[in-house]
């Protein structure tokens, strides 16, 4: 049983830890005022950061297509693979999920397994990089799938963005709490509930007491847990932030494994720029 891995550019996964897994990245597409460009493949994150800045318009973006995945499970069905597991954007935020669901059951050829993040970003990025990682070992997908299920029950996250006006605008929070933040020049913390939407956690001044706020959230959720784990820190062109996050984040916890990420053109649609996050888990390295 040959067992492949796709995720989407969502996931911002690291083009070379993808190729060394075999992994697959679809492209979102991010649409600047009619003009469509494909997430990660003609438009970089600073790219996409200038544009942001320079149109009049704000951009849009759109999900994978059902044709893209055809094409990506036909070069797989090509090059030998019985199955693959499809690790994509939270159902919470996109209806692809459920759209691969349908559609994987028309599929011949590969047995198709949506398998639904409930997250975006790093958290992602870590599922596709575990499932990547078992398929190399010899893995199946009867294999794979409890322990995606694992780690995605580990995950946690924080989401401080800079204005929540781009999330009111994109309808991933409401136009009331979009507007009380807002009105009280507030850093809001948001964070993926158990069905993967986008919902307030907390609400701090600065960036600095954020950053503490999410310390102590770490420490407490982690207390318990014996296994290692593993904090990735995004930001959305904030990369003097996120060093000074990284180190921060050292000091308290000096045995977790530290990734950084910059945050994709697909997700800084809707956060805006100088966004800062901070995903932790399990590291999938130890699964």
């Amino acid at each position: 049983m040959k067992t492949a891995v796709i995720t989407d550019s969502a996931s911002y996964l690291d083009k070379d830890l993808a190729q060394k897994y075999h992994i697959t990245i679809l492209p979102i597409t991010v649409i600047f005022d009619h003009t469509e460009y494909q997430d990660g493949v003609n438009i970089t994150s600073q790219e996409f950061l200038k544009m942001l800045a320079e149109s009049p318009k704000l951009p849009t973006t759109s999900q994978v297509t059902m044709g893209q995945m055809q094409v990506a499970f036909d070069n797989l069905i090509s090059e030998g693979y019985d199955e693959v597991i499809c690790v994509n954007l939270s159902s919470g935020i996109t209806t692809f999920y459920q759209n691969l669901v349908a559609y994987s059951r028309e599929v011949t050829g590969i047995k198709v397994y949506p398998f639904d993040s409930k997250i975006a970003s790093a958290g992602e990025a870590d599922l596709a990089l575990l499932a990547g990682k078992m398929a190399l070992d010899g893995a199946n997908a009867a294999e794979i799938l409890p322990k995606l299920e694992q780690l995605r029950d580990s995950i946690h996250v924080c989401l401080v963005v800079d204005s929540l006006s781009h999330l009111q605008r994109t309808g991933r929070i409401s136009n009331t709490s979009a507007f009380v933040g807002n009105l009280l020049k507030i850093k809001p913390i948001l964070t993926f509930d158990n069905n993967g939407k986008i919902v307030p956690f907390a609400k701090e001044r600065t960036m600095k007491s954020a950053l503490n706020r999410i310390i102590t959230t770490i420490q407490d959720s982690t207390a318990k847990i014996e296994l290692p784990i593993r904090i990735s820190v995004a930001d959305a062109n904030n990369p003097q932030l996120s060093e000074a996050w990284v180190t921060a984040l050292h000091d308290r916890f000096p045995a977790a494994s530290i990734s950084t990420y910059q945050i994709s053109p697909a997700i800084t649609v809707h956060t805006g720029e100088k966004a800062m996050g901070v995903v932790w888990d399990l590291d999938w390295m130890n699964l």
